[in-house]
């Protein structure tokens, strides 16, 4: 009977070598100053980046909670209206996005005056959507605050029922803004989520909805989430917005977001340079 064999020992793990960028990692959440363990990344990393990316396809296909999002939009005193999209299930959805960008045939006849409640609303100023998109958790986080922060910025302006919208892209909006007769379509919609991000909301604007419109016709706020651009800020840039696209009849590329400047105080201001 032999003996254990004496093996030798594995050698040691290189150290990991620190980036010189690492004081520029806690100023964002980008992927800087990982550092290195021989050729490779660090193990820590490497999990992290897992992590990450679980964490984005588990937002991609999450459903929205559309009951929970209407009992506390009601708690906010809005009415709510579920629609969803020409896309059956959340599979085609992600293979065919020209069918999140169209109603169902029961949403359109919903929308166009069959559902209690709508027709009332025909030609509102202001259309909220509140969407899916590509992150439902960053609608379940994000979207009730966000509405509570605007509402007291949309004193003054009619208001549809809150259009809460399954498996939708961008573009629902502009149909849903159109059967509705609203003149301008607020568009919350997950956005499509990242390595660093998961839960951020975007709002699109767009001023005279119509179906076949494009991204040009519209402005946009991303980036709204606790860990970006929080509730209150993005509500003061949504509403400055609304205002400009209501007193020049437009959204989109000819509508610049001069928000910032316009809260600076005078001696701030940059000065434009006339002809």
């Amino acid at each position: 009977m032999t003996g254990p064999v004496d093996r030798p020992a594995p050698p040691p793990l290189p150290p990991v070598t620190p980036d010189p960028w690492t004081h520029l990692a806690g100023l964002t959440p980008a992927r800087l100053a990982l550092g290195r363990s021989g050729a490779s990344l660090p193990s820590r990393e490497v999990l992290k980046l897992g992590l990450a990316h679980a964490k984005a396809r588990d937002a991609v296909h999450a459903a929205m909670d559309g009951d929970a999002l209407a009992n506390a939009l009601a708690g906010l005193g809005r009415d709510t209206v579920t629609v969803e999209s020409a896309a059956p299930d959340r599979a085609t959805y992600l293979r065919r996005p020209d069918f999140g960008r169209r109603l169902s045939a029961r949403s359109r006849a919903l929308l166009s005056g069959a559902g209690e409640g709508v027709a009332s609303a025909a030609g509102a100023d202001i259309a909220v959507v509140v969407a899916d998109g590509l992150s439902a958790s960053a609608v379940d986080l994000n979207a009730v605050p966000l509405i509570e922060a605007l509402l007291p910025r949309f004193a003054g302006r009619s208001l549809a029922p809150v259009v809460l919208a399954h498996q939708a892209r961008v573009a629902l909006g502009d149909e849903v803004g159109a059967l509705l007769g609203a003149r301008l379509v607020v568009m919350l919609i997950g956005e499509r989520p990242g390595l660093s991000a998961a839960d951020s909301l975007g709002a699109y604007l767009t001023y005279g909805p119509r179906v076949g419109l494009t991204d040009a016709a519209r402005n946009c706020v991303s980036n709204i989430r606790a860990a970006g651009l929080g509730p209150d800020a993005a509500a003061a840039k949504i509403a400055w917005l609304v205002d400009r696209a209501f007193a020049l009849s437009l959204t989109g590329v000819a509508l610049k977001d001069g928000s910032d400047a316009a809260e600076l105080p005078m001696s701030e201001k940059p000065r434009l340079s006339g002809n």
